[in-house]
Formats: C-alpha cells, sequence, structure tokens
C-alpha cells in the first residue's frame, strides 16, 4: 500500500506531552510532522521564565520534528513578548490556544472562552501581526457556547496571513464530551482562505478514513488517539509496523520512566507521569481496565517496575482499526 502524503501532528496535552515525553516519543514515533507544546501562560514582560519553562523550550526539534510553542492569553502585549523571546530561541512559529475548554480558563475569557467576542480577538490580531517576525497559528474550537460562532469569525481570520488554523470540532461548554460536529467543520471549510487543520476524536484508522472521506483536508492534529494508540500516525500513513510492538512499547516507556527519574531526581512524583500515560495508553491493550487497576495501586518504583514487567510480558497490544 503507497505511503500517505496526510499531515499528522500530536496535540497540546497539559501535563503529559511536556519535553521529555516529546523527546522519547520523536524518538520512537517518529511519524508526526509537528508536535505542540502545553500551552503556557503568564508570560507578561514584567514576569521572568521560571527555570522549568526555559527547559521545555530547549529544543526547536526532536529527532527532526519540529516543536510548535502555544501560549493562551487574551492580553496582545504578552502575545508579542512571548513570540519575540521565541525566536530568539530559533523557533519561527508560535500558536494562539483559543480552544482550551475549561471553566476556570473559559470564564476570564481565555481559551475558547474567547470565542464569543470577535472584536478583542480582532483587535489582538491586528496588534501581534504589527509587530511579530515569526509565523502564527492558531488552535480553536467551532464556539464556546455555540457551534455557530465561528461564523463570525471566518472573516476575521481570514483578514491576516494566519499560517494555518487547527479546528477542534466541539464548542467550549461540550469540553470533551458529546459528538464532534463534523457535518459543521465541512461546512465552513471552503469559506476559508486559510489552510485548515482538523481536530476531534480520531482514535483509530477507521476514524481518520470517516472524517477524510468527508472533508477531504491535508492535515490532522490528533491527542488522546496518539497517547492511547502512539502508533496510530504511521498506521494513517501506511507506515511499516513493528513486528513486535510490545517490545517497541515497552523501550518507549522504559526510557520515559527512566528520564522522569532523572529529572526528577528520583522523586515519586515519577509515578504520577506514568500513571496518567498508562490512563491512555492502556486502551491499546486487550483489556485496559485490567491494566489500570495494577497501575493504580503502585506506591513505589519497585512495585511499577515489577508491575510494568507483567503488563509487557503477558498483555497483548491490539490498537484500534
Amino acid at each position: 500500500m503507497p505511503k500517505s502524503s496526510k499531515k499528522i501532528y500530536l496535540a497540546p496535552f497539559q501535563g503529559i506531552t511536556r519535553q521529555i515525553f516529546r523527546a522519547c516519543y520523536a524518538k520512537h514515533f517518529p511519524f508526526v510532522d509537528k508536535i505542540f507544546t502545553p500551552y503556557f501562560a503568564g508570560m507578561s514582560p514584567k514576569s521572568k521564565l521560571a527555570k522549568k519553562n526555559l527547559a521545555e523550550l530547549a529544543n526547536i526539534k526532536e529527532n527532526n520534528i519540529s516543536i510548535i510553542p502555544q501560549i493562551l492569553s487574551k492580553d496582545s502585549a504578552e502575545i508579542i513578548y512571548f513570540a519575540e523571546m521565541i525566536e530568539q530561541f530559533g523557533f519561527n512559529e508560535l500558536n494562539w490556544n483559543l480552544g482550551c475548554p475549561f471553566p476556570q480558563v473559559a470564564n476570564k475569557k481565555r481559551g475558547s472562552g474567547l470565542l464569543p467576542y470577535p472584536e478583542i480577538i480582532d483587535n489582538i490580531l491586528n496588534q501581534v501581526f504589527k509587530n511579530i517576525n515569526i509565523q502564527f497559528s492558531i488552535k480553536c474550537r467551532l464556539g464556546y457556547y455555540a457551534d455557530n460562532e465561528i461564523d463570525k469569525l471566518i472573516s476575521i481570520f481570514n483578514n491576516y496571513p494566519i499560517k494555518e488554523i487547527i479546528i477542534h470540532a466541539r464548542t467550549g461548554t461540550q469540553l470533551y464530551g458529546g459528538n464532534v460536529n463534523i457535518e459543521k467543520f465541512c461546512e465552513i471549510q471552503p469559506e476559508f482562505k486559510i489552510p485548515l487543520v482538523y481536530n476531534g476524536d480520531i482514535f483509530s484508522e477507521s476514524d481518520f478514513i470517516a472524517v477524510d472521506k468527508r472533508c477531504k483536508i491535508d492535515t490532522y492534529m490528533i491527542g488522546r488517539g496518539i497517547l492511547s494508540n502512539p502508533f496510530l500516525p504511521a498506521i494513517i500513513k501506511n507506515e511499516d509496523l513493528p513486528s513486535d510492538m510490545n517490545l517497541k512499547i515497552q523501550k518507549f516507556l522504559e526510557e520515559l520512566y527512566l528520564a522522569y527519574r532523572k529529572a526528577t531526581n528520583d522523586n515519586l512524583s515519577t509515578l504520577g507521569s506514568m500513571k496518567e500515560m498508562w490512563k491512555y495508553l492502556s486502551e491499546s491493550f486487550a483489556e485496559p481496565q485490567k491494566i489500570m487497576r495494577k497501575i493504580k495501586k503502585v506506591n513505589s518504583f519497585d512495585e511499577y517496575e515489577d508491575v510494568f514487567a507483567n503488563i509487557i510480558k503477558s498483555e497483548l497490544i491490539i490498537g484500534k482499526k
């Protein structure tokens, strides 16, 4: 079967897709085209970047895969400041988060909570494009309260040289529940002069095919689907899969685990990071609930290593078709 020309982006995921994860994932699964960082916030000119934030911006690429910093803000000065900063680090693109659905963010008119206010978005974009030198992309939803809020934003977005717009085909108030509105995404697609990227509920090859048949999109952003099946981009692109998928997962998770331990000086917070990863990855195994019951019980490194060895030895990866 011929290789696919589709592009796949790894979505930002707060608490998981940090630099350590990005480096390990890109090394073992090099089939995504871009990886987006979890959002940065509070990047005002008066604040100093914390050490952990500097570490998150250490590499502009991982295994030759471009890393795209993302900012969550409703302040044009803050966005401009951050764009100038990452430009100095060597990055050539900044992504603006207009998609975060969580109430603690949205209630402050940030993330998807800003979507009902097209005038504010227009003013911010006007200032940003007057003052930045790097490329600028947007990740958003169809709206916050309603999926027709995007209609008032299309003409605004089309007025600016935005690199691309990634649209999660839900409203903010849906969070990650309910159904994605593929019909609405397809309806607005021809109205954009800007390249669109589809995001939302791509968990399997069949999910991808269903959307691709309807919308004919060149680029997809996938988050939870990749966390639950790291092989998914390779499957979509018709790349060769390893003969022993368990061994591939084993090497990836071992390296990730050791990297977390090293970064935290063997702090037990490493177990929390691995448990969060397993919450999604367990879905690629035949008995995810059985695996999670074992993982949740571990309270020490020795316990985790024993459980991990048992899972890799006795549980088979099935993935999703």
